[in-house]
């Protein structure tokens, strides 16, 4: 599969790439970041994936997070896909919660979103393959994380692919979208009217139902997050985790919103999780 560098610079010890290709799983052009750490000289790297949230694109999450220092340290390679297909021919709503910007990491079965919006197969089965071929990387050494929307599909795609994703976590997760105003109306508008097929893409049903972690999943929330109580819900996870046995470390920072000031203040920490199990110690 052809891949092209839009953009290429030093950070830390490392090179900070941005890159496009032509997506099969998506029918458009799709782009994401890649850091790859010096380390990569030496051998495979860890790979850890960051999914963003609701209007980003690959670009939030590059320059805001601060990830690249940590990244560096630990000698993981880093990668952030774009949220959604996009494009003059791909359906778009005025809304910022549905449509390009919020693809919810689900493949659509409704029109108009099903011709472009198959981000479950492009984020599981292409971009994984792509990124394997393109870089020096170990997959069966491959974490995911996210935020908000992007924390739904890390433990999603996590929780349902245990043989490509060893290590979860997330920052400010939807964990409960069958239960929430933005879970309902998007998955009702790319998956259609049967709230049995949502539970598929709801990381509480997921764990109620018998999908597991092998390791400690951490999240992080924002005490002062304006989206808590309505949009988020984290106790609904926890007491999934905690009546499955399923080790869960969530961690409650007060006083922090849903920002990207909070997801870097936090990220050293959580590139650390992923490149602990990556590694084995």
């Amino acid at each position: 599969m052809t891949l092209e560098i839009v953009s290429q610079a030093k950070s830390f010890v490392g090179t900070q790439f941005v890159c496009k290709h032509q997506s099969d799983a998506n029918s458009c052009e799709m782009k994401f970041s890649a850091f790859v750490p010096a380390q990569t000289a030496l051998g495979p790297t860890p790979v850890l994936y960051f999914l963003s949230g609701l209007t980003c694109t690959e670009e939030n999450f590059t320059v805001k997070a601060c990830a690249q220092r940590a990244a560096a340290q630990h000698g993981i390679t880093v990668i952030a896909p774009d949220t959604s297909p996009r494009g003059d021919d791909v359906a778009n709503d005025d809304a910022y919660d549905l449509g390009q910007g919020a693809g919810f990491y689900v493949n659509a079965t409704e029109a108009p979103w099903s011709s472009h919006f198959q981000m479950y197969d492009y984020v599981v089965n292409e971009l994984t393959s792509l990124v394997a071929e393109n870089f020096s990387i170990d997959p069966a050494c491959a974490g995911i994380t996210g935020h908000s929307m992007g924390g739904h599909g890390a433990l999603t795609i996590g929780l349902r692919n245990p043989d490509k994703f060893c290590s979860i976590s997330a920052f400010a997760p939807i964990v409960a979208p069958t239960q929430v105003p933005w879970g309902e109306k998007a998955l009702g508008a790319y998956l259609g009217n049967d709230r049995t097929a949502w539970k598929n893409h709801d990381a509480t049903c997921l764990m109620e139902s018998g999908q597991r972690s092998l390791n400690t999943i951490l999240i992080d929330q924002g005490g002062d997050d304006g989206f808590l109580q309505d949009q988020l819900k984290p106790e609904l996870f926890a007491n999934a985790c905690r009546s499955a046995g399923q080790s869960l470390e969530l961690r409650m920072q007060d006083g922090y919103d849903h920002s990207y000031f909070f997801i870097a203040s936090f990220i050293d920490d959580h590139i650390a999780h992923h490149a602990k199990i990556a590694k084995g110690s």
